[in-house]
């Protein structure tokens, strides 16, 4: 196994190498104290120990970049609090595994050789938290697939309406956009609120921006 270590310290990353170099399955390839430095050496290694305590948020933002860019790569958050909440934002942004503020040199490397395996290491709190997590996402799925549907029986006309109500616009302001007249602006209105089983522009608005939302975070 090949691996870079991330942290702000270059001292800290001297450390930690020393910890891992009597490992005989395990390669220190090297260091990098910042995330433009992690990210021109990320070919280097096969897993990548990231500091979740680098400056400006950069550990995650570091993650979701290698697991976009850099998709073999493994990343193991290292010095993270046991909260699910942080724990999760990690997960979520492409984290193989995680190590606690709190571990020591055995963790890490029984951590280390968990996600090689393509295995994770958790307490069971966090596991109830993944499934929590896993099911309303579920759910989500779920109600933006029902949603979808609902929205495919629109007309393209009634769509663009449905935009522009999204943006707050007047059935006047609508017209003028379209090139329409208020009275069909009124007749499309009808026809959205009805599909959608909403009784007002309000709604109908509220459950597209909530689709669209949803969308954003299934992705």
């Amino acid at each position: 196994m090949r691996i870079l270590i991330v942290n702000k310290t270059r001292f800290v990353c001297s450390v930690v190498a020393a910890a891992l170099q009597d490992e005989p399955d395990m390669q220190v390839v090297g260091y990098a104290t910042s995330v433009v430095e992690a990210l021109k050496k990320a070919k280097t290694c096969d897993i990548m120990a990231i500091d979740v305590h680098m400056p400006e948020d950069g550990a995650l933002a570091l993650t979701k970049k290698i697991a976009e860019e850099f998709p073999k790569v493994r990343v193991l958050v290292t010095g993270v609090e046991e909260k699910p909440e942080i724990i999760l934002n990690y997960i979520e942004a492409g984290a193989s595994g995680y190590v606690l503020e709190a571990v020591d040199v055995e963790q890490l490397v029984e951590s280390i050789r968990a996600i090689d395996k393509n295995k994770a290491l958790a307490s069971p709190e966090m596991v109830s938290a993944f499934m929590t997590r896993l099911n309303a996402l579920s759910k989500l799925c779920a109600d933006i697939d029902s949603l979808s549907e609902l929205l495919e029986e629109l007309t393209p006309r009634e769509k663009e309406v449905l935009d522009l109500l999204r943006e707050g616009k007047s059935n006047q302001d609508i017209a003028d956009i379209l090139c329409i007249e208020v009275g069909t602006v009124k007749n499309h209105v009808h026809n959205i609120l009805k599909k959608l089983d909403v009784d007002s522009r309000h709604e109908a608005a509220a459950l597209y921006e909530r689709k669209a939302n949803g969308l954003e975070e299934k992705s």
